[in-house]
């Protein structure tokens, strides 16, 4: 991994694809056991999340539900502190137990609207998995069930996190630097 350019930030390698697919790993280990006997609905948080939850999901060995929802909450490296519906809930949640899958959580904004959304739907039990989590920059108070990793307050691209549409292919992470 060596240090990449999008549009007109720097990057510098952060995570790479084995550290990323031990998260996945035990990450998907819990959810097996926590839900032993029971079929979950993954909820899938577009378009972010798409790799994380295609890998993640291969790991799961429960019979299991997937629907996906697509919100928008950046613009370019900064959280636009609201949440567009671009692809709505097209799923009955009510009396189910859903599993969201999400790439990166930080100030919280964009999964306390879905939350809200899937109680006011019916939904019987929520649990969140999210690769990563930034603690610094969470404003909200709900729990997060599963999370690969914790990591500083950093922009970062790869595995599909972009940077204004770019760098989700990267098979692992990159945090921006200052050159």
């Amino acid at each position: 991994m060596t240090k990449i350019k999008v549009h007109d930030k720097y990057f510098e390698p952060f995570i790479d694809s084995k550290e990323i697919d031990n998260m996945l790993q035990h990450m998907a280990g819990k959810i097996n056991l926590d839900f032993k006997g029971r079929v979950p609905l993954f909820l899938v948080i577009l378009n972010g999340s798409f790799m994380v939850a295609a890998d993640l999901l291969k790991k799961i060995k429960l019979e299991c539900e997937v629907s996906f929802v697509k919100l928008a909450s950046y613009v370019g490296t900064q959280s636009a502190e609201t949440v567009r519906e671009l692809i709505g809930f097209d799923e009955n949640v009510k009396g189910k137990s859903i599993i969201i899958i999400e790439d990166i959580i930080d100030t919280g904004l964009t999964m306390e609207r879905v939350l809200e959304q899937l109680k006011d739907m019916g939904a019987e039990e929520v649990k969140i998995s999210t690769l990563f989590f930034k603690p610094a920059a969470f404003k909200k108070s709900f729990c997060i069930d599963y999370i690969g990793k914790k990591i500083p307050n950093s922009f970062i691209v790869g595995y599909g996190l972009d940077y204004d549409r770019r760098a989700r292919n990267l098979p692992e992470i990159y945090k921006i630097t200052d050159e």
